[in-house]
């Protein structure tokens, strides 16, 4: 942290982002708040309270930390006009750091945008809840209805694939590919013996085979299989789901068509931003949009009960929290 703050702005955007160095200014921010408030209250409300003796006449027991608060001062006195300018003054020295603070990070945000090199996402679209039509397909469907709803500024279109079954067989190669890596860096370190593994669970029940052959013979099958999975999702019209992904000329035909209703439906069409690629969860894109909607429903009900409920067993531990509630639950 001490070595961020060190850099020079421009210099951490570069590195790290626009993101870490709002991130670096919030620390700063407040810095700038509370620094000044913590002299102010210092240099005048402490001496207002100090300088008092009512909590002495009230002959009750205090310490030197109450005196210092404005229990010290007298009813109905005139120091407690000092206490009212200070949270006017406090108040209103916070509210114009926030606002320096939000004209500084928009400029620097809008500074970026402008700088920033373009990207396919920046004009893109995602576009889901098709609805179906016997006569086209999905993707003559989406060309078609662009083309007549934004005929100056749409470009080309992409539709989604569910390819989770796919992505999964990927996912594994990858993991084999790792594993026969290790095991050929094994055997490169001691050629003397060939390493072994086991074929059943993690390795740890099955055959004792060759690890170098198993897994470059299991890489084989899953290109294969690979390929034809691929030529299946490409062939069958059955993979298509109802979403795709459209690009426009500009960022601002973009932008409307994101923010925009494209239907009188309001549950078919629906637009968003498109996503950078590598934050796109591509297995929840195969959801249709009513199993999301239920999902948020049921999630949203989970989460009050769970809320809710929470509360009965914090309470009850509050409640032994000290000798007397304890004593009464447990008499013994």
């Amino acid at each position: 942290m001490p070595d961020a703050l060190k850099m020079p702005e421009p210099e951490l955007i570069d590195h790290a982002g626009l993101d870490s160095a709002v991130y670096l200014r919030i620390y700063l921010l407040g810095l700038k708040i509370f620094v000044p408030i913590t002299l102010l209250g210092f240099a005048i409300l402490v001496p207002v309270n100090w300088t008092n003796d009512t909590l002495e006449s009230l002959n009750v027991q205090y310490s030197d930390i109450d005196k210092l608060s404005i229990s010290n001062v007298p009813k109905s006195s005139n120091r407690f006009w000092a206490h009212l300018v200070m949270a006017y003054v406090f108040t209103l020295w916070t509210c114009y750091v926030l606002l320096q603070e939000y004209e500084k990070v928009a400029s620097m945000r809008l500074h970026f945008l402008s700088s920033e090199k373009r990207h396919p996402d920046q004009f893109t679209v995602l576009v889901r809840n098709v609805p179906p039509d016997p006569d086209e397909s999905i993707g003559e469907l989406v060309e078609h209805f662009f083309l007549v709803n934004h005929p100056d500024h749409y470009l080309t279109y992409q539709v989604v694939y569910n390819a989770n079954k796919l992505a999964k067989m990927v996912d594994k190669k990858k993991n084999m590919q790792n594993w026969l890596d290790f095991y050929q860096l094994k055997y490169e370190r001691n050629p003397s013996k060939r390493p072994t593994c086991k074929t059943g669970f993690m390795g740890l029940y099955g055959d004792k085979v060759d690890a170098i052959e198993y897994y470059s013979s299991e890489i084989d099958k899953l290109s294969k299989g690979e390929k034809e999975e691929g030529d299946r999702i490409r062939k069958d019209p059955k993979y298509v789901i109802p979403a795709a992904f459209v690009s426009f000329r500009n960022r601002w035909a973009a932008a409307v068509c994101a923010q925009t209703q494209q239907n009188r439906n309001p549950t078919i069409w629906l637009t968003d931003w498109a996503s950078e690629p590598r934050d796109v969860y591509w297995d929840n894109l195969a959801i249709p949009f009513v199993h999301l909607t239920v999902r948020r429903l049921i999630i949203a009900v989970a989460f009050f009960f769970l809320t809710f409920f929470f509360m009965i067993p914090i309470a009850f531990v509050q409640s032994l929290a000290n000798i007397e509630g304890i004593e009464k639950s447990v008499p013994f």
